[in-house]
């Protein structure tokens, strides 16, 4: 069974060179790479700077994702930004981790599982949805507590589970400190995605466990996704093995 995976800090939708919001763009990058999956950080839902739009919503409507789960993080004066997942598939068994460090900005894993059907055999993948916070000592935490969560520890070791968004791994010391000894590997090797227009940072990862295999990974550098926001998107393939009972 094959599943594709993209995870885009989208910047609410505002250009990291022009400032400029135009979800046309998003929409344009995210379409381009035809995901069956897209785990958003810093969408927007009812905020001024990006006209009010409830932009999960949008996005799913616009892409024909016709599933989706939005977590609003950080709430403002009016509205709120947070993390949203889309999906080609239904999306079952929402939970929401709580990462926050106290006094630093507000932070959850957004978690659901996906069921892939294919020739008679059906197979779950959980997927979290993350974006961690800029201190070091921070990051580690939550990673700490996301892998020792009951969202990823009440699954079978082999339960295909993939997780994606923006670590905000400047140095990418959060795969071998963090992600591998709690089981995780990394998908992507570290794929500069910051800034978009001329990356220099690995800030964003996919990390996998169970039973699948990353067939291929890339960032996206289309020309549209250089200036849509000020990261650039992640697309890996994976092959999601081992059938189970449906």
């Amino acid at each position: 069974m094959r599943l594709r995976l993209l995870t885009y800090n989208i910047h609410k939708g505002i250009g990291g060179v022009d400032r400029r919001y135009d979800l046309g763009r998003i929409v344009e990058v995210i379409a381009h790479y035809e995901p069956d999956v897209a785990l958003l950080q810093e969408v927007d839902e009812g905020v001024p700077r990006s006209r009010g739009d409830r932009q999960a919503e949008l996005l799913a409507e616009r892409l024909g994702m016709p599933h989706f789960l939005f977590q609003p993080n950080v709430k403002l004066r009016r509205g709120a930004y947070g993390n949203a997942t889309l999906s080609r598939l239904p999306l079952h068994d929402r939970d929401d981790v709580e990462l926050t460090i106290r006094p630093k900005k507000r932070r959850r894993a957004l978690v659901a599982t996906l069921r892939l059907e294919e020739g008679g055999h059906s197979r779950s993948v959980v997927l979290v949805n993350l974006h961690l916070g800029l201190a070091g000592f921070e990051r580690r935490m939550q990673v700490q507590r996301l892998i020792a969560s009951e969202a990823l520890t009440s699954h079978h070791a082999h339960t295909p589970c993939v997780v994606g968004g923006d670590f905000n791994d400047v140095w990418g010391a959060i795969g071998p400190r963090r992600m591998t000894p709690g089981g995780f590997e990394k998908a992507t090797g570290l794929m500069r995605t910051f800034p978009a227009i001329a990356p220099a940072r690995p800030l964003d990862g996919v990390y996998h466990r169970g039973d699948c295999e990353a067939t291929g990974a890339f960032a996206g550098r289309i020309q549209a996704a250089r200036r849509a926001s000020d990261h650039l998107p992640l697309v890996v393939d994976f092959e999601i093995g081992g059938p189970q009972s449906p």
